[in-house]
């Protein structure tokens, strides 16, 4: 552990117990023991080496705190995330006590960037909040937490919808069940207990949902419509039996669930101005006031109006069907098309006597009736079920069941709304039909088959124009060369045969045979080829609408785009045709029933007129979107939206004032209430029913009042509001609108959000426009779809059971911030749990050893890396905030921060800490969090770092300019450290290529290591000309560079084009000059300087110490490659210089070992030239020495060569003669041991004296393997 309590780095090896030994090379017992304070025990091996275990025993500098892990994976303990949820407990009590989160306006409006509102589309009331609205909810969290700890004043508002049909179909439903099945129900069948869940809720009773939902689901049910009962789905949420009968009073799902998503808003740490919650419908009086008086003044100027259109609609609720009104199909709109009537000849068949007397009809449906020149043939679907349905009291249509429910919704059906089929039949009765179609130059054509037809698509009956048609063209060509085929269906050739490709249209590269030329030139050879038949589909249609001209016809010679709507309009008037819709996707309505299109007389918006269009155009232009593709998406929304059904006759909300028997629909309800945030609190009291005691009643608040608060209106004379009151409301609005932000999923820009800039521009004056709209995709759960059917799901309240709220808090900000999809990954949620406790043990720590660190300004190269990290991490997180990117931010001023913190930590070495940075870095850290996790921030804030007031609202912490040259140098630090290790790992393991066998070859790390590290510090020859060049040639305000051929031709002019070997040099200067210019194009001109911003050579030489224990070495030297003597230092091993020669930003290195010296030694002694073989053996032990700073030394050697040569290179010696070595002399003479007076004392190390034995005498011996050294 370092002295902090963090686990010191690996190359670290007095502190990392696995690093190998801290003596790499093996040494004799008497060496190991004498070491003064190191005390053994040693570790013994084989072949009597010794490695020492060190000992220390003196205390270390700061005291070190052992972390537990209190939860893992096999004790399924959750220690970690309870203290987490104890900590948010205690201080939501702390925020509550001082009402935080109370937003009042200031007397003065407010300047730019001193009060924040944003809000949140409010969440529909029929069940509990999931991690799809919180994902949402939390951009919007993220936004004012950071504008509240910037010392904005915000206002976080939080409202719930309950207006719509949604509610009242549950209710409805589950009253017919109680009905049905009784109460409580049996439903019919086996019924299957269908759970997954974890701990058990253990107080059902209080509506808290479990870990999966549930429910008791017959096979009956689940096989045939897949859909449970209402009863099962409400004890999904907990309730009670005794309870769920209360819900078939729609009003009591209002009194229900709004209050617990309350609940779990605040125990997720929603920063909300509660007192101005409220419910929407008529139960809040208050606010049914309100959307009456929009709705009258939107009438009032002409935007709402009564009107017969087209719509999606619901027969089974008897009403259109609204997006919010659906189970599925959100967003999808009427599709139009014409409908051909393609009239059958008589005789009829004997099965179509029932239609004897009447006009039959094939109805197809198609989008391209300038086509109908070409029809060569009808196509049905062999398999498909028709009918013949009774369109009115003569014709009959032939067409699929669905489009006739559409139809009879549409006023073609004898009977409205109720089709009635005279004649059930299926495809095979159809083919062969003689037809007489519109416009076809063929007098009679005939119904044939197709086996790609849809029949959930348009009619189920099909034109046939294969001139301009790659799918008819393809079908027909398969039906005329395949005889068997034309058998298998019954198909005559008289049929088929004789029809060629009608010619109706020129279209440019495509001729006037489009469908097959493309076919042929994509070599489609069948009509089974649905992914080329697309294609070409794709092709042909484009290019014939867009570039097309009509060749036959009465409009031969317009193009395609100007006959169209002519030749639609010439079948129309003359009756050969009928307008039909039907929806362009299926849709299902909330109470379960496929839609259909009808035509229906009610209320419209007049959303798409020209003039409110253009006010809609100017305020999106201003509004700050945070993406090009959803502006894009309300752009494309503005192009096409039209009148809105804003009436409905079933459901609950507000009725519309001046025709009672609808209700405001629950889209157009939604619209403005923004502004009622402003307000609410003072007229319901905190109340969000409305229904408590209010100095305002809702019958005081006239259109003038509403007018006068909202609109600038006069004040209003007739009121009996107390002036205070009105005054203060206006106050209030004016103070805090526009808001800044709403935040919402990007599905609601079709309908919603464009719908509140309509409003706003309608009802509004200009300077209370919205400002800003934030859009983000949906919420996938570990990277799969949220669903209840899956059991891949989690309320909003399961998650922070499961994870915390903080967690949770932190796993949303990971997710993801675009308009794609995002991620919440459990895993993420549970490593913040080990994150967020482990670092509030490590501040425990540091705060308790903080006494023995070192104290003043930073004063080493570590400090001033790790206070200029700070500064930027404040610097960019704020920036990323202020964008609302939020995972960036989390990156920033967490992750990125703790890194920094980590990389400190390894840097200070033996130093330690700087308290004083220590403590920035913790206050700072603390608020970058704050937005994201408050709860912890907040107790880190309050309960450790003692600090006063609240962390939420404490201000944004100051910074200097980050100096970006020394993140540079510090870059270059790191990097270099990573290069180094590589290039040791490569010298390493340089031998393993002669290795054929693949045997382990012997590390040399078991050596101590010297490091050369050579520098280049500016680029020269060659390099250096292509930069000048570069230079030359680049513009740094566009960062953009001369064109190609200028920059060569000014290398082939420049002294590196004018040497003998430029083309060899050329290959290399070709990606050296793309790099740079890539560099200078993302960085700017100084990537194109000669030397980096600062010195490479110094910056290196400050931190030795940390790149020793980094790399493991035992000395490091920073030479320059531009110095002779510095390169002599290499020796032989200068070879690897040549090989990788340092450039500016990348040094290379050479590693000798201790093997070095011992193979010098046994290579000379080897030979007889002891001289040369004692130099290298007191080399190697005055290396020793030196690592243990056992200076001063004396040396013993018979030898005065070899000592007069050390006294070069080395240190002070001493020369003693007649050695005993083993109680003989190499005369076998006894020889005088030296007194003590030859002895030098060593303050705490002891006595150290070198003996270097006879040469000769060990040569006899024949010890080459055991080191020559004695140390007494």
């Amino acid at each position: 552990m370092s002295s902090l309590g963090i686990p010191a780095r690996r190359s670290d090896p007095l502190r990392d117990k696995k690093r190998k030994p801290f003596f790499p090379v093996s040494l004799p017992y008497r060496l190991l023991s004498v070491y003064g304070n190191l005390s053994p025990p040693f570790t013994v091996i084989p072949s009597l080496k010794l490695f020492p275990v060190f000992k220390f025993q003196a205390p270390m500098k700061h005291s070190c705190r052992q972390l537990t892990i209190m939860a893992t994976d096999s004790s399924k303990s959750f220690a970690r995330r309870d203290r987490l949820r104890e900590i948010e407990v205690k201080v939501r009590q702390w925020w509550d006590e001082k009402d935080v989160f109370k937003a009042e306006p200031c007397e003065k409006p407010p300047e730019p960037g001193e009060k924040f509102f944003g809000n949140f589309p409010f969440p529909y009331m029929n069940g509990y909040l999931h991690l799809g609205h919180a994902f949402s909810l939390s951009k919007l969290e993220f936004a004012a937490a950071y504008h509240r700890l910037r010392g904005a004043n915000v206002l976080l508002p939080f409202a719930f919808h309950c207006t719509g049909m949604p509610i009242k179909a549950s209710a409805d439903k589950l009253a017919r069940e109680i009905q049905q099945f009784g109460n409580p129900p049996v439903f019919p069948g086996e019924v299957e207990e269908q759970e997954h869940e974890l701990p058990k809720n253990e107080d059902n009773s209080g509506g808290a949902p479990p870990d999966k939902f549930k429910g008791k689901k017959s096979k009956v049910a689940s096989k045939s419509t897949g859909q449970v009962f209402q009863w099962e789905i409400m004890r999904s949420f907990g309730i009670s039996d005794s309870e769920i009968s209360k819900f078939q009073d729609p009003y009591k799902w209002l009194s229900y669930f709004p209050p617990l998503a309350v609940e779990d808003l605040k125990a997720f740490g929603l920063g909300c101005d509660w007192r101005r919650s409220f419910i929407t419908t008529d139960m809040n009086p208050y606010f049914d006031s309100f959307v009456k008086w929009q709705m009258r003044k939107l009438k009032s100027m002409g935007k709402v109006v009564k009107d017969v259109r087209y719509t999606i609609f619901s027969p089974l609720d008897g009403q259109p069907c609204a997006d919010h009104d659906r189970a599925s199909g959100e967003g999808v709109q009427p599709q139009e098309y014409t409908i051909i009537k393609m009239e059958v000849l008589q005789p009829f068949p004997a099965k179509f006597a029932v239609l004897e007397g009447r006009k039959v009809y094939l109805a197809a449906a198609t989008l391209r009736p300038e086509t109908m020149y070409g029809q060569t043939n009808a196509w049905v679907l062999p398999d498909g079920m028709y009918g013949a349905f009774e369109v009115n009291e003569t014709d009959v249509f032939i067409i699929a069941h669905r489009a006739a429910l559409n139809l009879a919704y549409q006023n073609h059906s004898r009977v409205p709304e109720k089709p009635t089929c005279l004649l059930e039949l299926t495809g095979y009765d159809l083919i062969g039909l003689p037809l007489k179609s519109p416009l076809s130059f063929n007098e009679v054509i005939y119904a044939l088959p197709m086996l790609s037809i849809l029949m959930d698509k348009g009619t189920g009956i099909v034109t046939s124009v294969p001139s301009d048609a790659p799918d008819d063209y393809m079908a027909l060509h398969d039906l005329k060369s395949k005889p068997a085929f034309r058998a298998k269906y019954g198909v005559k050739d008289e049929w088929i045969l004789p029809f060629e490709i009608v010619p109706i249209i020129e279209v440019p590269q495509f001729g006037n045979k489009c469908a097959e030329t493309v076919c042929l030139q994509m070599k489609i050879k069948s009509q089974n080829e649905k992914e080329k038949l697309a294609e070409a589909k794709k092709q042909t249609y484009l290019k014939g609408f867009t570039e097309g001209t009509m060749i036959v016809g009465d409009f031969a010679g317009k193009k395609v785009q100007e006959a169209k709507p002519l030749i639609r309009t010439k079948l129309l008037e003359t009756g050969q045709a009928i307008v039909y819709s039907e929806p362009e996707k299926r849709v299902t309505s909330r109470s379960g029933d496929e839609c259909v299109v009808a035509l229906t007389d009610q209320w419209y918006i007049t959303y798409g007129e020209t003039e409110w269009k253009k006010l809609a155009d100017e305020c999106l232009s201003s509004m700050n979107l945070y993406s090009d593709e959803t502006r894009h998406g309300f752009e494309h929304t503005l192009g096409w939206l039209n009148q809105w059904a804003c009436s409905r006759s079933f459901g609950l909300g507000t009725r519309i004032p001046w025709d009672e028997q609808y209700l405001v629909e629950s889209l157009s309800d939604s619209t403005l209430y923004m502004a009622y945030y402003t307000v609410a609190h003072l007229l319901q009291e905190g109340d969000m029913y409305g229904s408590g005691e209010s100095a305002v009643k809702p019958g005081q608040l006239s259109d003038e009042v509403w007018d006068y608060i909202f609109c600038g209106g006069p004040y209003p004379k007739s009121t009996d509001i107390s002036s205070s009151i009105l005054n203060q409301m206006k106050l209030e609005f004016d103070y805090w609108y526009p808001f800044d932000l709403r935040v919402s999923g990007k599905d609601l820009i079709q309908n919603h959000l464009t719908f509140c800039i309509y409003n706003h521009t309608a009802l509004l004056p200009k300077h209370h426009w919205p400002w800003g709209f934030r859009c983000n995709g949906h919420i996938m759960l570990n990277s799969e779809k949220m669903s209840k059917s899956t059991g891949n799901f989690r309320t909003l309240r399961q998650a922070i059971e499961e994870f915390s709220a903080d967690a949770t808090r932190f796993s949303l900000a990971d997710a993801g911030d675009g308009v794609d999809d995002a991620n919440f990954v459990f895993e993420t949620a549970n490593a913040a749990i080990l994150r967020l406790t482990k670092e509030i043990a490590w501040y425990e720590d540091v705060l308790a050893s903080e006494s023995s660190m070192r104290t003043g300004p930073p004063s080493t190269y570590a400090d001033r890396v790790f206070a200029n990290e700070i500064n930027i991490a404040i610097k960019t997180t704020e920036q990323h905030y202020r964008n609302y990117m939020f995972r960036e931010a989390l990156k920033t001023g967490f992750y990125d921060l703790q890194a920094a913190r980590d990389e400190y930590r390894f840097s200070c070495g033996v130093g330690g800490y700087n308290r004083d940075l220590v403590w920035r870095f913790m206050d700072v850290q603390t608020r970058l969090i704050t937005p994201i996790c408050p709860h912890y921030a907040e107790y880190v804030w309050r309960e450790l770092l003692k600090k006063d007031g609240f962390v939420v609202n404490a201000g944004w912490p100051t910074a200097d300019a980050p100096d970006l040259t020394l993140k540079s140098a510090n870059k270059y630090l790191q990097d270099s450290i990573v290069l180094l290790r590589k290039l040791l790992q490569k010298q390493l393991l340089g031998s393993k290529k002669a290795n054929k066998k693949g045997a382990p070859v012997t590390s040399l790390t078991e050596s101590k290591l010297t490091g050369l590290i050579y520098v280049n510090e500016q680029f020269d020859g060659w390099k250096a000309e292509c930069l000048r060049i570069l230079q030359s040639k680049f513009q740094n305000e566009t960062r953009t560079f001369a064109a190609e051929a200028e920059i060569m031709g000014a290398l082939q002019n420049s002294s590196v084009g004018q040497s003998s070997n430029f083309k060899q040099i050329q290959k290399l200067c070709m990606p050296f000059l793309r790099f740079k210019k890539d560099e200078a194009v993302a960085l700017g001109a100084q990537a194109l300087d000669l030397r980096l911003p600062f010195g490479e050579i110094e910056v290196l030489q400050e931190n030795l110490d940390l790149i020793k224990r980094q790399i493991g070495l035992e000395d490091v030297e920073i030479l320059s490659a531009a110095d002779a003597d510095a390169l002599a230092k290499a020796g032989p091993l200068v070879s690897l210089l040549n090989q990788n020669p340092p450039s500016p930003g990348s040094p290379t290195a050479i590693f000798l070992t201790r093997l070095s010296w011992k193979k010098g030694f046994h290579k000379f002694l080897g030979v007889g030239d002891v001289i040369k073989a004692e130099l290298w053996a007191i080399y190697l032990e005055l290396s020793i020495a030196e690592e243990f700073a056992l200076f001063p030394l004396v040396i013993e050697s018979d030898s005065l060569s070899a000592i007069n040569l050390s006294t070069q290179e080395f240190f002070t010696v001493e020369t003693w003669a007649n050695v005993e070595y083993g109680g003989k002399s190499t005369t076998n003479q006894p020889r005088q041991q030296p007194g003590p007076s030859n002895a030098l004392a060593l303050p705490g190390i002891g006595t150290i004296v070198i003996y270097v034995c006879d040469m000769h005498y060990l040569a006899r011996m024949n010890s080459k393997e055991q080191l020559t050294t004695r140390l007494s």
